[in-house]
């Protein structure tokens, strides 16, 4: 599979100077990491799973969550197991009958996403896993709710055995979202405990998920759709604290990705829209325009400051909100420009030198780690053209949707 692999290869080369790179389930966890992108979350109850899978792969989605955890009613669980176990062996059938055609549909977007269950309990990865039986090769882990190091680390040994009884590698992406990380008087320890939890398993952690919304009820807030995450400042104090411990650039750190937005309809506006109208001058007026009616300005606002936040892609839980992750998510020409001169062999010693546009200084020794991090998005999402904004990404990447 591969980011954009929906759109018309004419599509993908007039927009890219640098397509974005071909990955599966087996490739490298570092590049999964990134690859994820705008996680789809759906709730376990569906009956249609399986057709949705399939129809989210063509609009552009790599990876989803079916949920058995917040998503779905208490007494809907047992239900909901069985559903998932019949989704993924009709998913299965559908691989093996597509046979080389399924090949074909993988190079035009129509592959299956990276899957992922997010279980309530510890009991449920290793019970799934055996009764998923040979479709289990669809799935690429867990999403674990609710992570610290006393509740998690059941969750991960049983990963652990369930790896070892499929014979396969399953990923864990911890949810961090637990009332303890939020309050201030056991936020450091409960930090530490998570920190050691993670590190024990590195090899099985793909990405830290952050839920915002538990943060939010903790306190009985609910962020407007006008207001990011970051401008409910107990919120923000606490993504800056689980970067600061979890998502260091020196190789102790893991990916963490950006919190769900919650909205995609919008009743009346109380605030001036904050997409300013220059990039969408002329004909993407118009798209500016479906954009605010639809919430999303507020949405690739958030999006932006995730990325200056050091956070990862998004949690999403509306196939609208995937194609704006997706396009702020590529590598602007400019960005690549930087990152590849910074990162040249002769530019080891360090030293300063004035970007080739003539607009900033790049020092080589301080901007390094942002430079590696930016050639590694640049693998899976591309680089944009030189006359290509977000804009035009986002148009092409909406369509159909």
């Amino acid at each position: 599979m591969r980011h954009f692999g929906h759109l018309a290869p004419a599509v993908r080369s007039g927009l890219f100077h640098k397509e974005p790179g071909e990955f599966d389930a087996g490739s490298p966890a570092r590049t999964l990491a990134v690859a994820l992108g705008a996680t789809l979350y759906s709730p376990g109850t569906r009956t249609t799973l399986a057709q949705d899978v399939r129809k989210q792969a063509r609009r552009g989605v790599v990876s989803m969550v079916l949920c058995l955890e917040d998503s779905i009613g208490d007494a809907d669980v047992v239900g909901a197991e069985e559903n998932l176990v019949r989704q993924f062996a009709e998913l299965a059938a559908g691989e093996a009958a597509a046979g080389a055609e399924g090949a074909e549909a993988a190079e035009a977007g129509g592959g299956l996403p990276l899957l992922f269950i997010r279980v309530r309990e510890p009991a449920q990865i290793t019970d799934l896993v055996r009764r998923l039986g040979p479709a289990g090769r669809l799935l690429s882990g867990f999403v674990l709710p609710k992570f610290t190091e006393e509740r998690g680390l059941p969750f991960l040994e049983a990963l652990a055995e369930a790896e070892i009884s499929c014979g396969r590698r399953l990923f864990a992406m911890p949810v961090l979202e637990s009332p303890q990380l939020l309050h201030l008087e056991t936020r450091t320890e409960t930090l530490a405990g998570i920190a050691r939890a993670v590190d024990k398993y590195r090899d099985r952690v793909l990405a830290l998920r952050l839920g915002v919304t538990d943060f939010c009820s903790a306190y009985g807030l609910r962020r407007a759709p006008d207001m990011t995450a970051y401008d409910v400042k107990i919120v923000a104090s606490v993504i800056a604290d689980v970067v600061n411990v979890l998502g260091r650039a020196d190789g102790s750190g893991f990916t963490v990705t950006g919190p769900v937005w919650e909205y995609f309809p919008q009743p009346e506006r109380m605030f001036k829209p904050q997409l300013r109208r220059s990039p969408f001058a002329g004909p993407a007026e118009a798209l500016r325009t479906a954009l605010i009616e639809h919430d999303m300005d507020g949405l690739l606002r958030e999006i932006q400051l995730d990325r200056a936040n050091g956070l990862q892609g998004k949690t999403c839980i509306h196939p609208s909100h995937v194609a704006p992750v997706h396009a702020l998510s590529v590598v602007s020409h400019e960005e690549f420009s930087d990152a590849e001169d910074i990162l040249r062999p002769e530019r080891d010693g360090g030293g300063v030198l004035r970007s080739a546009y003539t607009n900033k200084m790049n020092e080589v020794k301080p901007h390094r780690a942002w430079a590696e991090r930016t050639m590694l998005r640049a693998e899976v999402f591309g680089v944009a053209r030189e006359d290509v904004s977000f804009v035009e990404l986002l148009s092409a990447g909406l369509q159909d949707v």
